[in-house]
């Protein structure tokens, strides 16, 4: 694991799924990471305790422009769970 956690959170993800349950957060993270340091690097940041981190792959996905294909790339999304009463300010 690394030292540092520059890099693992590329940007919060956020749907109308995501903001409807408490205590669990979404992220787009870095194609490498894995779920501990995306605990590390979400605990770090915002001062909270991650109780659980689920990983997913999320496929690319195949977009038109006419007769034009093309692909819309893929990225990898971590939802964490927070310990209960803890909670991220999500802009």
């Amino acid at each position: 694991m690394k030292n540092d956690t520059f890099g693992i959170l590329i940007r919060p993800h956020i749907t109308e799924k995501t903001m409807v349950k408490s205590g669990e957060y979404a992220f787009v993270v870095a194609g490498t990471a894995n779920k501990r340091e995306v605990a590390a690097a979400v605990a770090q940041r915002f001062s909270v305790t991650v109780e659980d981190v689920r990983v997913l792959n999320m496929p690319g996905k195949e977009r038109r422009r006419g007769r034009t294909i093309g692909w819309k790339s893929g990225f990898k999304k971590a939802v964490v769970v927070l310990a209960k009463g803890q909670t991220i300010e999500m802009q």
